[in-house]
């Protein structure tokens, strides 16, 4: 067993705690480099708003390349997880608090 494969033993319910770390932390690295990028483009991210974005992208992601992983099969269920479902809302909410496209404020 690799290093890899241990530490994705260790789980919330189906989740896996090291993707979520992973995904938070590899945002949190990169967030300045993305909202430098999308600012050349006349859109302005603040870097707290990438920890935000984090989820919701990742379910965005995921359903476009097909990859239905746990939490995308849960926000996907039309029959149930509506904690999970309005936790995603509110961070997408959050995350699109602050946002400046060109001159206009979102």
């Amino acid at each position: 067993m690799n290093f890899i494969e241990f530490v994705r033993l260790f789980r919330i319910g189906e989740y896996v705690i090291f993707d979520f770390v992973a995904a938070f932390l590899g945002i949190y690295l990169f967030s300045s480099l993305l909202s430098k990028i999308l600012l050349k483009i006349k859109i302005y991210i603040p870097k707290r708003n990438w920890l935000y974005l984090v989820l919701p992208l990742g379910i965005f992601t995921h359903i476009v390349v097909g990859n239905i992983t746990p939490l995308t099969r849960d926000f996907l269920d039309l029959q149930g997880h509506f904690i999970l479902k309005i936790f995603i809302f509110v961070l997408l909410i959050f995350g699109a608090r602050g946002v400046n496209i060109g001159n206009k404020k979102v």
